[in-house]
């Protein structure tokens, strides 16, 4: 399957900017090496899924923005938003992590079996990955290719478009999309990675969720039911 670049599956929401990004000039070489990719190698996610994030969360409805870096590289897990996975595929050691934050900061919260976060992207989460595409089995592999700046031009759209929008940035590379963001409009968190590597660092105790939560409370909006 190929990747129709001039007609993705996207909430007509984002239409207008996403149409913009993709007859932008950069975005020639990135079309040319995923033709490149599809026709040799096998990617993830599906094609139909790789703006499943502007799917699933309208521009209109964004409460929170999660940045990951790229999607999972192993069989059937990336399903377009970041840090989620399939359904009946095994939760990845850093949602499993989030999970575990959650069940700390949000009473009630029971860590699910699914790692499916379609519920989130749902109540206004978008679930951005930097990078929308990787090669089977080797995570990074499309980094530097386009995407970057395509994301990174989303979130600056976000930050001039929006306000009151709270940013979750999780790690050095979360945080380095800081200096996107307007501080002035938005609101930013930054903590530690979850993965097993470093969320001891900073991540486990953040408290983002309850955070989160109390914002939206204050801001008259509806809070996010955070179990999935």
């Amino acid at each position: 399957m190929k990747i129709n670049f001039n007609k993705v599956n996207i909430d007509k929401s984002w239409i207008n900017i996403i149409h913009k990004e993709l007859n932008s000039p950069y975005i020639i070489e990135l079309k040319k090496f995923l033709y490149n990719e599809i026709k040799n190698n096998i990617i993830y996610p599906k094609c139909q899924n790789i703006f499943c994030a502007f799917q699933k969360t309208t521009f209109d409805d964004i409460k929170i923005v999660i940045l990951g870096q790229d999607p999972y590289h192993n069989f059937n897990q990336a399903n377009g938003l970041a840090f989620s996975v399939n359904d009946h595929i095994n939760i990845p050691p850093s949602l499993l992590n989030i999970y575990k934050e959650i069940a700390n900061d949000i009473i009630g919260f029971k860590i699910p079996k699914s790692g499916n976060l379609t519920k989130w992207a749902l109540q206004g989460i978008l679930l951005l990955n930097s990078v929308l595409t990787v090669r089977k089995n080797m995570p990074g592999s499309h980094q530097n290719k386009g995407w970057e700046i395509f994301t990174d031009n989303i979130i600056h759209y976000i930050s001039q478009n929006k306000k009151n929008i709270i940013f979750l940035l999780w790690g050095k590379y979360a945080a380095s999309k800081g200096k996107l963001i307007d501080k002035k409009k938005h609101y930013i968190f930054y903590a530690a990675h979850p993965s097993p590597l470093s969320a001891h660092k900073g991540f486990f105790g953040c408290n983002h969720f309850s955070k989160s939560n109390r914002i939206l409370k204050h801001s008259n909006k509806s809070i996010i039911d955070w179990q999935i």
